[in-house]
């Protein structure tokens, strides 16, 4: 039990690190991280399962967003070219 929290912990750990800077999880990601977390303390598996699947929606929502960002970075350079013109 203790091993599984722990390697919760350094996977949440290693999810802002590797992104380079000290953004936080979205809240889905955060509260699967309880949930999965809760469900090893309490040895209930579908809790873990709830965990894991909120923290598939935030990393879902991360990815969106992702995207809406480039998108909108791709139209302002478009924006930028045809300006320049």
């Amino acid at each position: 039990m203790c091993s599984e929290i722990l390697k919760i912990h350094s996977d949440s750990v290693n999810k802002v690190n590797t992104k380079g800077d000290a953004k936080n999880m979205n809240s889905d990601q955060a509260k699967g991280k309880m949930k999965e977390a809760a469900g090893v303390i309490t040895d209930d598996d579908k809790l873990k399962n709830e965990g894991k699947a909120d923290q598939m929606v935030g990393d879902a929502k991360d990815a969106i967003h992702n995207v809406a960002d480039n998108i909108e970075e791709g139209i302002d350079n478009i924006k930028g070219k045809i300006h320049k013109d």
